[in-house]
């Protein structure tokens, strides 16, 4: 081997050294970096001798990747419905307001049966009137919670879609720069992180594949099968609604789905193959949970109003008469029960603050005058149908009307308590693969085995050229 053989060499792992030391010491800054891609110095032999640094690769494992974003989505899924699935128990079963519906018909019954012990009490009466006025204020209440949650869940939509766009758009740059880059010869290592950490995000929206194109680009497509990127980002449109109300649906067309920019896209489900993440759990709270949860409620409403509008329970009714309870200020129609929950309040007839008397919740709500004090037959008649067994459609056995309300609570409690385990079982699913991708990623034993091994490389190197320097100096002196 020639002198200016050995220099080159000698030089050259110098450099590569260099290289190594600098890729190692970005390794271990970065070992707990989300998204970072192990990077490695990538050698060959020179063609004139001595080691050529071909370029740095991102070390990353795709697969489990690709698994690890499925289940993104998952997590996103779960995390939007057992949140949302916690705040609609905690709205029906009243822990936020005070007292919910079923509690409230407990109260009621109990008030009942006092005033029933105590006819001639205005105490009493005035205790039933605040009774039955907080039970439809828990129906008010909680219907006008549902929709709220129904908003809360249509401003996700429209939070996540613009977060959707937003990260697609800087897919397509990412994807541009990274071919500019590599055909520059340059490292891209740095833009193939960031591309990773975005499509991370999109993948707990809506669950994604990506696919290798030429250059370094990438495409995504959903699992369903909706082409996100390819070459350019798609982008969508969905406009939030400021108000909703229990008769506004997908169907009715007062509520938005989801369409493509370009017009080309609509679903009877608003949302088609954009599926599968917490997009998809967002529109299956507004358009189906939640909207059973209003049905639920109506139902029970319908059925309390419908109680007490029976002639045989208050004698001094005509048919078609509003009773005790009434669809604001009206008799129940069987054309308009949609919202009824929000709507039903007491009669008017009852309410001294109103207009009306007391003494009608004893004597009956047309009664022309009042009757004899110590007469309970009204009263007991009222108990008698609040506590009566009746059916009502997707409620099971016959019950009572705080049967009833008990039965949806605990529907809700069941499909909460669903939704938890579900989001429990993908977020441990979740740990295991990140614990994976992390496993594959940057292990820092490792990469300080390495660095003693490059310092080793270098100062080998450095003493090469000491050595050549000293032999050219003794050759210059003779």
């Amino acid at each position: 081997m020639s002198i200016t053989q050995g220099l080159n060499n000698a030089i050259s792992g110098l450099t590569a050294s260099a290289r190594m030391a600098e890729a190692v010491s970005s390794n271990i800054a970065n070992a707990m970096t989300e998204g970072y891609g192990r990077r490695q110095v990538d050698l060959s032999v020179g063609m004139l001798g001595g080691v050529q640094v071909d370029g740095v690769s991102r070390k990353v494992d795709q697969g489990v990747i690709s698994q690890r974003r499925l289940s993104d989505a998952e997590v996103g899924a779960g995390t939007t419905l057992a949140n949302m699935q916690a705040q609609l128990e905690k709205l029906i079963s009243g822990t936020e307001s005070g007292a919910g519906i079923a509690d409230r018909l407990s109260r009621l019954e109990a008030a009942m049966i006092t005033a029933a012990g105590d006819p001639a009490s205005e105490v009493e009466q005035a205790n039933l009137l605040r009774n039955l006025s907080g039970t439809a204020q828990a129906f008010n209440t909680a219907s006008k919670g549902v929709q709220t949650l129904r908003v809360q869940a249509d401003g996700q939509i429209a939070s996540q879609i613009d977060q959707l766009n937003t990260s697609l758009r800087q897919v397509e740059k990412l994807n541009a720069d990274i071919l500019r880059m590599r055909n520059a010869g340059q490292d891209v290592s740095g833009l193939l992180d960031e591309r990773q950490r975005v499509v991370d995000r999109i993948s707990s929206i809506v669950p994604v594949r990506e696919l290798d194109r030429q250059g370094g680009k990438i495409a995504l497509m959903t699992t369903a099968g909706e082409v996100l990127i390819d070459g350019r980002a798609q982008q969508y449109v969905f406009t939030p609604a400021p108000v909703i109300t229990a008769d506004m649906t997908l169907g009715s067309g007062a509520l938005s789905g989801i369409t493509r920019a370009d017009g080309t896209m609509t679903a009877a489900d608003g949302i088609r193959r954009l599926s599968g993440g917490s997009l998809g759990a967002a529109f299956a709270m507004r358009d189906e949970v939640l909207v059973g949860a209003q049905a639920g409620l109506d139902s029970l409403a319908g059925d309390l109003v419908l109680r007490f509008q029976d002639p045989t329970v208050d004698p001094t009714l005509a048919p078609g008469d509003a009773g005790l309870f009434t669809d604001a200020g009206l008799a129940f129609d069987i054309l308009d029960t949609e919202g009824i929950s929000g709507r039903i309040a007491i009669n008017a007839a009852v309410d001294p603050s109103q207009g009306g008397n007391l003494w009608r919740l004893r004597d009956g709500l047309n009664a022309a005058a009042p009757g004899p004090s110590g007469d309970a037959t009204q009263l007991n008649r009222a108990r008698l149908a609040l506590a009566d067994s009746r059916t009502i459609a997707g409620f099971g056995p016959a019950a009572s009307a705080q049967g009833l309300a008990s039965t949806l609570l605990s529907r809700i409690g069941t499909d909460r308590l669903a939704a938890e385990d579900e989001l429990a079982f993908s977020t441990a699913r979740w740990s295991s693969l990140h614990q994976a991708e992390l496993a594959g990623g940057v292990d820092t034993d490792h990469e300080m085995q390495m660095l003693i091994r490059i310092e080793q490389s270098y100062a080998a190197n450095a003493k090469l050229v000491q050595t050549i320097e000293s032999m050219v100096r003794t050759l210059m002196e003779i």
